[in-house]
């Protein structure tokens, strides 16, 4: 069983990833921090709520993670892919509770967990970044981290050469880098390719009659249509934050290479903010160990599919 600790913002993928995970049988998830980054933290706590509600696991708790960036700047957010809410056309009931953990509560389940826990990061690093800034050896305890961010030998979906997560906070993103160990980034180069389809969605919900299944077709569909508008011509959305935990339950899923990375936190113009550098250079692995990033190079596109398939129809 993988214990997971999960860093997000949901959003409509994160949502989705929120949703693999809780159903997965060998993850368990001890804990969500939401903050900042496709909507409010205000928001993103009360979105996690609402799907821990849905799935009669309020007992998981919510810590209060990052309201902006380390540089102290406006959040910028994306109400045209994810909704005014995050979860689409769908929004929380007004009278939700939400009982809130303190940012403490992370180091309470480091210590709990220790060489067991897994931290996956799937939104801003600003969070995750705090951490090894409050409590730098407590974080050594962590088994592994898996990141969502980055883009290698592909353009980013922000800028041309910046992936969302890591544009919004690049500073956060190299001290993560910087301080973490065992780290694996999952890149736009493989959830690019982590595609899925109005009829996979439509052939999960006729399969039984899921915690989520009014939640799911409703929030995808609005995610597609906006993928639509940014891609004509597209058959399907990629969910992004969803591949870190099928990646991690799924070790063959992705190829990967050990590099040193580092980002690029200004430019002259700001054109390379947050771009995440990796020399790729055929003699370069030579140079690479093991303490070096792990990269996503490449995604086995049809066994996701079928593993997303699989568990989101439990």
């Amino acid at each position: 069983m993988r214990k997971v600790l999960l860093f997000g913002d949901p959003g409509i993928d994160d949502s989705l990833a929120i949703m693999y995970a809780l159903l997965h049988p060998d993850i368990e998830l001890v804990g969500i921090v939401a903050g900042y980054g496709n909507v409010s933290r205000d928001q993103a706590t009360k979105n996690a709520a609402y799907l821990l509600q849905l799935a009669k696991r309020e007992d998981i708790p919510i810590i209060a993670g990052a309201i902006r960036p380390l540089s102290g700047e406006v959040n910028v957010y994306y109400p045209e892919i994810h909704g005014p809410s995050g979860l689409g056309p769908i929004r929380p009931p007004a009278n939700l509770q939400v009982r809130i953990y303190p940012f403490q509560t992370i180091f309470s389940l480091v210590n709990q967990y220790k060489n067991e826990l897994t931290i996956i990061d799937v939104g801003r690093s600003t969070s995750l970044a705090i951490t090894f800034l409050l409590g730098e050896e407590t974080m050594k305890k962590v088994k592994e981290y898996y990141i969502m961010g980055g883009a290698f030998l592909t353009p980013g979906n922000v800028t041309p050469l910046a992936e969302a997560n890591v544009f919004g906070d690049p500073t956060a993103t190299q001290i993560v880098l910087e301080q973490a160990q065992s780290v694996t980034m999952i890149p736009l180069n493989v959830t690019n390719k982590a595609i899925i389809t109005p009829a996979m969605i439509d052939y999960i919900l006729k399969q039984n009659h899921a915690t989520f299944e009014f939640l799911i077709q409703p929030i995808f569909h609005y995610y597609f249509k906006s993928y639509q508008k940014l891609q004509p011509g597209s058959k399907g959305a990629p969910l992004h934050d969803l591949v870190t935990f099928s990646a991690l339950s799924n070790p063959s899923l992705v190829e990967y290479t050990y590099r040193e990375v580092e980002v690029v936190s200004t430019g002259r113009t700001g054109n390379t903010r947050g771009l995440t550098v990796a020399d790729f250079r055929p003699r370069s692995q030579e140079k690479s160990h093991k303490k070096d990033t792990r990269i996503g190079l490449n995604l086995h596109t049809d066994a996701f599919v079928q593993d997303f398939i699989n568990i989101m129809s439990r």
